[in-house]
């Protein structure tokens, strides 16, 4: 009797190792295999010459000066959250709250410009925004990390929650503070004095909220390769019972990791008030938090790395919103492009994790 193959025809093995050069040019090929299958879809749709459309979405992103400008400011407040995100995510802490996080680190900053914008000098009420706004995000993101330490909750969930409630309580200031009354907004806070708002920085907008998150990306960094707190977090994520055994705190670290994220995304809730649009309202996270999601873990917690994801989601959104209004199309089949390149992206992430094995026969060896 015939020896009967019994090996599967592909096998699926974890990398124990891969170089960073080979997992970049992974992540390069996947970007233009997902352009390759866009271009076949647009022409499909639309008729359209992608190059025209690739065209069209970098002109959208930094087309002009002021696209340019403004596509920094978003990615830049993307990178924030993202950052923020990174300690907490490290941990297997899953911090689904960034959205709320920001939200009352925006209520806190709006707050402080509309109470003491006409008392306090300029650098006073800057430090007691920025102070607010982290204590805020801290103090929102303490109450899940309480309950996952001392009762094992599920913070996936109640971090979620959290967001609902922040919304709720976004929507009870917005009505106390509306200006003008009966608007349902709260208008654009100090627009006469400007009392509170960041300045510009060498003649250039939104130059302020460059600089401190690129050295908050720094400094992350630095925390978390570097410090005894950034090893705690990585030997919690990693395990418990580990941690436990070399004598960590985990409940105290647990506690520790979140006030520093929720502070971080709460400081996004600054930079989102203080810095851009001048104003609160339940859209100032604007969904941001859910997305700065993908931005951490693409980047693997690594604050650096987290740039270049940021720039990219950044420019797809700016690139989409382009194409729709240029080529007329409907947000849909932007938003299906800015899809398609997200999924061959975050994709590219398995090949690079795992390998496949094809099955091959030896010689002399039946069917």
């Amino acid at each position: 009797m015939s020896h009967i193959q019994t090996e599967p025809f592909v096998r699926i093995t974890k990398r124990q190792d891969i170089k960073t050069a080979k997992a970049w040019l992974i992540r390069l090929i996947s970007v233009v295999l997902a352009l390759a299958v866009c271009g076949v879809v647009i022409y499909a749709m639309v008729k359209l010459n992608p190059i025209k459309v690739y065209a069209a979405m970098w002109k959208g992103a930094v087309g002009t000066p002021k696209r340019m400008l403004v596509t920094a400011r978003d990615t830049v407040m993307l990178l924030c959250i993202g950052i923020g995100l990174a300690p907490a995510f490290k941990m297997r802490f899953w911090n689904i709250g960034a959205e709320g996080q920001i939200l009352v680190g925006g209520i806190a900053t709006a707050a402080c410009m509309i109470y003491f914008g006409k008392t306090l000098p300029s650098w006073m009420l800057f430090a007691a925004m920025f102070v607010a706004s982290m204590l805020a995000g801290a103090l929102w993101s303490v109450v899940p990390a309480f309950f996952k330490a001392r009762f094992k909750t599920n913070e996936t969930l109640f971090t979620l929650m959290m967001n609902y409630v922040a919304i709720q309580l976004t929507s009870f200031f917005v009505a106390k503070w509306e200006n003008p009354f009966g608007s349902n907004t709260v208008g654009i806070i100090n627009q006469m004095t400007q009392a509170g708002w960041l300045p510009s920085l060498f003649g250039t907008q939104y130059m302020v909220n460059i600089i401190l998150v690129l050295l908050l990306t720094v400094g992350m960094y630095v925390y978390l390769k570097y410090s005894k707190h950034g090893y705690e977090i990585a030997v919690v994520g990693e395990s418990e019972r580990t941690a436990k055994y070399v004598g960590i705190n985990v409940q105290k670290v647990v506690v520790r990791t979140m006030s520093l994220s929720g502070a971080i995304c709460g400081l996004a809730g600054f930079i989102a008030v203080a810095g851009s649009s001048h104003t609160i309202s339940t859209s100032t996270a604007g969904g941001r938090g859910f997305t700065a999601i993908i931005v951490a873990w693409l980047a693997k917690f690594n604050t650096f790395v987290m740039i270049l994801v940021s720039v990219l989601l950044v420019f797809l959104e700016k690139g989409a919103i382009q194409i729709a209004s240029q080529f007329d199309l409907n947000d849909y089949a932007s938003q299906m492009i800015t899809g398609i390149i997200l999924f061959f992206i975050l994709g590219s992430e398995f090949f690079i994790n795992y390998r496949l094995i094809f099955r091959h026969r030896k010689g002399g060896e039946a069917a």
